[in-house]
């Protein structure tokens, strides 16, 4: 059974080109969203997978522009607002050494250098120099924990556990 990963959602039309605008998920928006490569669009339905093959990509404010071949007009690209767009597993470029995929790193565990657990990512924010993991900690509360090298020392994805060292005031 293929397993699929959530790129971005579709949210509106975009003028009367047939362009949409869609919330990204992906932290490769220019490889993933390239001229030529499919996407596959999920409805709330749970109908099949509609393939869409990539025409366009422009950004335009926090958003990503997209256009799909046999989607040349706002009438047609209507319906696709709501859809979640998924690619395949065996989509998946390798990565670096040292790079991850959001989904390895959510649902790992965050302890510090001297043991003590955090609690789960659940979530990866991208908003500007590093990402910044929240995490859910053992209280219920949320702690944010920026990805940099001097604050995280450990990933290890087959174990899903990483290791920080917190700087001050973080885990306040």
């Amino acid at each position: 059974m293929e397993k699929w990963f959530n790129v971005g959602k579709i949210v509106n039309t975009h003028g009367i080109g047939g362009e949409v605008r869609v919330i990204s998920r992906t932290d490769f928006h220019e490889e993933r969203y390239k001229k030529g490569n499919t996407l596959y669009l999920f409805k709330e339905d749970g109908g099949e997978p509609i393939e869409l093959k990539i025409t366009s990509h422009r950004t335009h404010k926090n958003f990503d522009l997209l256009t799909f071949e046999n989607y040349t007009n706002v009438n047609m690209s209507e319906p696709l607002k709501g859809g979640i767009l998924k690619v395949p597993e065996s989509q998946l470029g390798v990565l670096p050494e040292g790079e991850y995929y959001f989904h390895q790193i959510i649902g790992c565990t965050v302890y510090t250098d001297e043991g003590e657990e955090i609690g789960e990512i659940r979530e990866i924010l991208t908003p500007g120099a590093n990402d910044v993991w929240v995490v859910k900690g053992k209280n219920g509360k949320d702690v944010l924990i920026p990805y940099i090298d001097n604050i995280v020392t450990s990933i290890d994805v087959e174990t899903k556990k990483i290791i920080i060292t917190p700087m001050e005031g973080l885990l306040d």
